[in-house]
């Protein structure tokens, strides 16, 4: 074939596009009829087309590969380990190790038998002598670590420091010193909790505008000592799914452009799971559809490591069933519908162009706002971050709980006879444990919470 493909077409502006649309409305407002106003303030258009792009900007550190994980809570280490091995031969690339409290590393990192898989550290506690011994382990056994130390995260979470401000500091400074005598085994000491954001109700670009502000304030005090290191983002996904494709793409732009004005590599670690805010424990088997398009999200929208929640997590205890559906939705996405194949499959759509420009642009100016205002940390501790999360929590609330929004088989078809008040191995809802703290805690709240204790109530 010697000509193009298609070629005896001519092509078709937007305009005419636009022109066809409103001739078949028959005399219905193009704006009302077929444009989705979105919260966050975008219009979807019916159609998008190469006019609507001016610029299509590289994304900066986009991955060629992405890993599955899968996390493990660490009582005895000894368990663990041996949990984390036979996780890994079933098909996990990454673990995430959690634990409240401080063990024996070396029963941990030496047991791991495949030292290629990289390890993520999700802890409750700030030790820098436990730290110094992870690390020292960690280069003795050419173990490949991330450490995800977020004492902010800590702090919007939980409404306090692990000590105080200037200790937490302080060991931060001293825990990113220790990478100047470390070998290529630690990755990155810092990292930024942007599901605290997601889960609690605001919006996509608060969300993007709060994780470039919550990393500026690092990049602000340890940006001399970052010079070898990422930060690493982890992202709670959504189900508004090119929006979460977009979002994610947005949030290596804007680092990226933050990163340049302090003269660091402009690439950055993102890890994803699944937002609990729009899972259930009634008709719980949809959580499976909803954690599957949010991981296809991720995976097009280009994060690194991808852990995905279990379908039964709200109510269950871990178990093995939950994580072994978990781990072979990853698998299947990876393995059989090839979402391992193409790097970037989202780089020239017209549609995730547009969003991602849009979402960058709109989160760019709420940032800009919050550094006027002297920045994240002055607002958190005024309240002000808090607020603002609220009030879009509300509006979210307030559009599921009058069908708006919707959540097949709780707020839209549920199903009567569906009995939980048996099932509840954990307790599903916010836990209300009053404490003393510095500042008002951001707090994670599932939108069935209100719904599902009613139903609870009446079984």
């Amino acid at each position: 074939m010697n000509k193009p493909l298609f070629s005896e077409f001519q092509p078709v502006s937007a305009k005419a596009f636009k022109q066809k649309i409103q001739f078949d409305l028959k005399g219905d407002d193009y704006n009302d009829s077929v444009i989705w106003h979105s919260p966050e303030g975008i219009d979807v258009k019916p159609f998008y087309h190469r006019d609507d792009l001016k610029e299509t900007p590289e994304i900066p550190g986009q991955p060629k590969h992405w890993n599955i994980a899968e996390e493990i809570f660490v009582l005895d280490p000894k368990i663990s380990v041996k949990t984390a091995n036979e996780v890994v031969e079933k098909g996990a690339e990454a673990l995430f190790f959690k634990a409240e409290k401080s063990f024996k590393i070396t029963d941990l990192l030496n047991k791991i038998h495949d030292k290629s898989v990289p390890v993520y550290f999700n802890l409750d506690f700030l030790d820098l002598d436990f730290y110094k011994d992870l690390l020292k382990t960690a280069q003795e056994y050419n173990q490949i670590i991330f450490l995800n130390v977020d004492i902010i995260g800590n702090l919007a979470r939980s409404g306090n420091w692990f000590e105080a401000l200037d200790k937490d500091f302080t060991k931060i400074s001293q825990l990113i010193d220790l990478n100047k005598n470390s070998n290529n085994n630690y990755k990155n000491a810092l990292s930024i909790d942007s599901g605290i954001y997601q889960n609690a109700g605001a919006t996509i670009i608060q969300e993007l505008a709060y994780s470039l502000a919550h990393a500026n304030e690092y990049l602000n005090q340890f940006s001399e000592k970052m010079a070898a290191q990422e930060l690493t983002f982890n992202i709670a996904v959504g189900g508004n799914y090119f929006f979460e494709i977009a979002k994610i793409r947005a949030l290596r732009l804007l680092y990226a452009t933050l990163a340049k004005e302090y003269d660091l590599p402009e690439t950055c670690h993102i890890c994803a799971t699944p937002s609990r805010r729009n899972k259930v424990i009634y008709d719980y088997n949809t959580n499976m559809l909803r954690t599957t398009t949010e991981c296809m999200s991720a995976i097009l929208g280009g994060a690194n490591t991808i852990l995905n929640m279990p379908y039964d997590a709200l109510y269950h205890k871990t178990n093995e069933f939950g994580q072994r559906i978990s781990r072979n939705q990853l698998l299947i996405l990876k393995q059989e519908s090839y979402f391992e194949t193409t790097a970037n499959p989202a780089d020239g759509t017209y549609y995730i162009e547009s969003l991602t420009n849009q979402l960058a642009e709109k989160a760019l100016e709420l940032f800009k706002e919050i550094e006027r205002g002297g920045g994240f940390l002055k607002q958190l501790k005024a309240g002000i971050i808090q607020r603002k999360i609220k009030e879009s929590s509300y509006r979210e609330q307030e559009r599921f709980d009058n069908k708006e929004k919707i959540l097949l088989g709780t707020n839209k078809h549920p199903n009567p006879e569906n009995r939980m008040k048996d099932e509840l191995e954990i307790y599903p809802f916010v836990k209300q444990n009053p404490r003393k703290t510095l500042i008002e805690p951001i707090i994670s709240k599932r939108l069935a919470e209100k719904m599902e204790q009613e139903r609870l109530n009446k079984e």
